[in-house]
């Protein structure tokens, strides 16, 4: 006897639960493990797993405004506007400033 595994299909849920997960955490819900419900099993609770990306997280804090807004000061030089949008171009500014 041939022990043969039959893939079981995903359920209309699962689907719509990956696919906000996807969508949360800002990443590709792969054609493969939407064929088989024990793959996309074990992709949904990874996903889950894993913190969803914001457009919070890409913001400056308000210390590193703060700050920079009185290095522009002392410096009497305007924080360019792409700085408050991207906390990576913010700390870069703020390293350059100061």
């Amino acid at each position: 006897m041939e022990s043969t595994t039959h893939a079981l299909p995903v359920t209309p849920k699962q689907i719509a639960y990956a696919r906000s997960l996807a969508l949360c955490n800002r990443t590709l819900l792969p054609w493969e493990v939407q064929q088989d419900r024990r793959s996309l099993s074990a992709w949904i609770e990874a996903q889950a797993r894993l913190k969803p990306v914001s457009d919070m997280d890409q913001l400056p804090t308000s210390r590193q405004v703060a700050f920079a807004e009185k290095l522009a000061r002392i410096k009497r030089r305007a924080v360019p506007d792409e700085c408050f949008r991207d906390r990576g171009l913010m700390s870069k500014w703020i390293d350059g400033n100061r």
